[in-house]
């Protein structure tokens, strides 16, 4: 089965669950934590994509790291995901299921990346006009990418602003090669 359709399946069921016990934002806050844990632990990830460690095992260290920080309905989707031997999409799922959240409750996505660190009102005045311009809510993730050497790229879902110095640079180049090789 596709990766892909895997972690979808297993995201709808655990956002279909919280609608039905209207514990979405329980889940929300959990799901964030699992993420956040697979982010900021690569022996986490390691565990979970290991074929040397028993599942009986991995069971238990989930257990161990979730149990007094997540909803009971919460920690019993993670032990039916390693039961099926699936642990290795956990990111993926949760990725997924918070897509989900996020287009349920109108939320675009935003992913701003600068060449170096941008204040905090200054990502509020561009997360406001990105809400004026898209009239819905947007989560606004920020990138520093040094790659860029100036200026920004905005990408809201399937669109984007590139205002970088690099994709400037780049577009002189092909000016002018264009222009000499005529």
């Amino acid at each position: 089965m596709n990766e892909s359709k895997i972690s979808v399946r297993y995201a709808k069921a655990l956002f279909e669950l919280g609608k039905e016990k209207n514990l979405i934002d329980t889940f929300i806050a959990d799901v964030k934590l699992i993420e956040q844990t697979c982010d900021e632990s690569k022996d986490f990830v390691l565990m979970l994509e290991s074929p040397v460690v028993k599942t009986s095992q991995k069971r238990e260290t989930m257990k161990k790291i979730f149990a007094e920080k997540v909803h009971a309905l919460t920690l019993n989707f993670i032990d039916l995901i390693v039961q099926n031997r699936r642990e290795m999409f956990l990111k993926d799922v949760s990725r997924n299921f918070l897509a989900l959240c996020r287009k349920d409750q109108g939320i675009l996505s935003a992913i701003l990346t600068s060449a170096s660190e941008i204040e905090a009102s200054t990502t509020d005045q561009i997360s406001e006009l990105l809400a004026k311009s898209f009239n819905s809510k947007i989560e606004l993730k920020q990138i520093v990418d040094k790659e860029l050497i100036g200026g920004f790229v905005i990408r809201v879902e399937d669109q984007q602003l590139d205002a970088s110095v690099a994709s400037q640079l780049n577009q002189i180049k092909r000016e002018l090669l264009s222009n000499s090789i005529s």
